[in-house]
């Protein structure tokens, strides 16, 4: 995209902005001055989510809101019991989880929840037939037996370390989604779980709406009425926020600044796993080329992206793996070198044109670059992406999209892409680069095949041994360090402007998925009025 035409979506975006802006500000009893009811909350998110339904794959880190899993996790990330009344009894060389229901427990129907249910859960997800894209995160389990309607016992084929923290996927009822289709039932849309609320509307591409679920066996939530807007465009996020239709929102650094000086608000900041990354499709002869992908890693100032474009609430990225995590591999930083990167292509036969675009063998050193449209963080990291990458005779050249235009495309086209999860290693990796999972949707976009990174990424998942494990997840970060088949760029803090009203928010350490479970509302049921 020129820069012509960069300016003209901008243009075009900003035109919309502002007609929804007016409509916005236009609404009745929206502003600052209105007074809502202490137990109703809006809160503005970026994503929306494809399905409702466990089964295929909503809420399966937990905090789903309607659903509830045998574990949650605390704000400190710990695991706690939920529908099991306590952490489970690990035999057999940790081969066998054994699980004690909580009794008493109902769903939002008034139906009672036992084991059938969870064992339904967990034998429909791993069913062929299931369209769950999450599969592969059960791997590790062999069979789920009911030994009676309070107990439930899981056999794992090999120990497989963070198999509890698998058990946060939410619970689905037997009685309800077992007489569906599971993939295209009303249970997709219309869900009924054990959780904190029951969802009333779902109006796609604009909010969702849940009320106090009357049999939640963790007590009734103070926050009565829910509802929760989808609103992709940051710019329009930002003034619903300010305007006083929503209570609290994710913004990006640099919207987020414009709420400091706003004493009815405050900032609230999310460490994540939350990276942003560039895909290198090993399919497209520019970004398969190894001397490319190498000279892209050092050609890009991960320093300058943290400064300039996340104000400093963030890191830099030189893979999945924050480097603050004890999971890092210390050593696998890489810097910011131009100098070195001209040097990997003209020695691999790069040569720059009159242009400045380098070429070989007639193959010009160019690609295309999407970005989500509407994603202001996305579109800057793509653009000082290809800023960088065109110092060094590279040129990305950026183009914006939905997610229905971008993936067609990502065989040959690289992605400003994002991914991310905290709770264990294999959750994020072992999805990002297993070649067994090339092109499996958005799963290892970038079609990665490395024998070593695969035989280390099933390896770290068979065994409990932390240490084993540590050296694997070493092996594949050093891997990707030597062929980096994803340019890693920032690890993203997520910043949330929450109106004062509530007190004693707090946050997660959070992944790549931000929507409905994360946030300041990943506990909405326990908010309390601040006054």
């Amino acid at each position: 995209m020129t820069s012509r035409s960069i300016r003209r979506v901008a243009a075009t975006a900003l035109a919309a902005t502002m007609a929804l802006t007016a409509a916005a500000c236009a609404a009745p009893n929206e502003g600052r001055g209105s007074t809502k009811p202490t137990d109703t909350a809006v809160v503005g998110i970026a994503f929306e989510p494809e399905t409702l339904s466990p089964l295929l794959g909503y809420g399966k880190d937990g905090n789903s809101k309607i659903f509830d899993g045998l574990l949650t996790h605390d704000a400190e990330m710990r695991l706690q019991p939920a529908l099991a009344a306590a952490l489970p009894d690990v035999t057999d060389g940790g081969r066998t989880y054994t699980f004690t229901l909580r009794p008493g427990v109902k769903f939002s129907d008034g139906t009672p929840f036992t084991a059938d249910d969870v064992v339904f859960t967990y034998d429909t997800i791993l069913d062929e037939k299931t369209n769950n894209a999450s599969k592969a995160e059960l791997d590790a389990l062999d069979t789920v037996k009911k030994k009676d309607d309070r107990t439930v016992v899981f056999h794992l084929k090999y120990p497989y370390a963070p198999f509890a923290e698998r058990t946060v996927l939410p619970i689905a009822p037997r009685h309800l989604a077992g007489k569906q289709d599971v993939n295209t039932g009303p249970f997709t849309t219309h869900p009924v779980g054990t959780g904190p609320y029951v969802l009333t509307t779902w109006s796609k591409g604009e909010k969702l709406t849940f009320t106090a679920n009357p049999h939640y066996w963790g007590g009734a939530p103070k926050v009565k009425h829910l509802t929760m807007a989808i609103i992709k465009d940051d710019d329009i996020r930002a003034t619903r926020l300010r305007s006083g239709d929503l209570d609290g929102a994710i913004l990006p650094p640099e919207l987020a600044a414009t709420f400091k000086t706003d004493t009815g608000r405050r900032t609230l900041a999310a460490k994540t796993f939350d990276y942003r990354n560039v895909t290198l499709p090993s399919a497209n002869p520019v970004t398969g080329d190894r001397a490319v992908r190498r000279a892209l890693d050092l050609a890009v100032d991960r320093q300058a992206m943290v400064k300039g474009i996340l104000s400093g609430a963030g890191k830099p990225a030189y893979g999945p793996v924050p480097t603050d995590s004890p999971w890092f591999a210390k050593g696998t930083e890489r810097p910011h070198d131009l100098g070195k990167a001209q040097q990997i292509l003209d020695e691999a036969g790069w040569k720059k044109g009159p242009d400045g675009v380098r070429a070989k063998d007639g193959q010009r050193a160019s690609f295309t670059l999407w970005y989500l449209s509407g994603d202001k963080l996305r579109q800057e990291h793509a653009l000082a992406f290809a800023s960088d990458a065109k110092k060094a005779g590279i040129e990305a050249k950026v183009e914006s999209g939905t997610w229905e235009a971008i993936e067609p495309n990502m065989k040959q086209d690289a992605v400003l892409a994002g991914g991310g999860s905290p709770a264990d290693p294999d959750f994020d990796q072992y999805l990002l680069l297993h070649s067994s999972l090339a092109g499996d949707g958005f799963n290892n976009m970038s079609r990665y095949a490395s024998k070593t990174v695969d035989d280390q990424l099933v390896a770290a998942r068979r065994t409990d041994d932390h240490q084993a494990r540590k050296s694997a997840y070493d092996t594949i970060q050093r891997e990707l360090a030597e062929d980096p088949a994803y340019i890693f760029l920032t690890h993203v803090d997520h910043l949330y402007v929450v109106d004062d009203r509530w007190k004693n928010l707090t946050t997660q350490v959070e992944p790549h998925d931000h929507g409905l479970a994360s946030g300041p509302w990943w506990n909405a049921e326990d908010w309390q009025p601040a006054k």
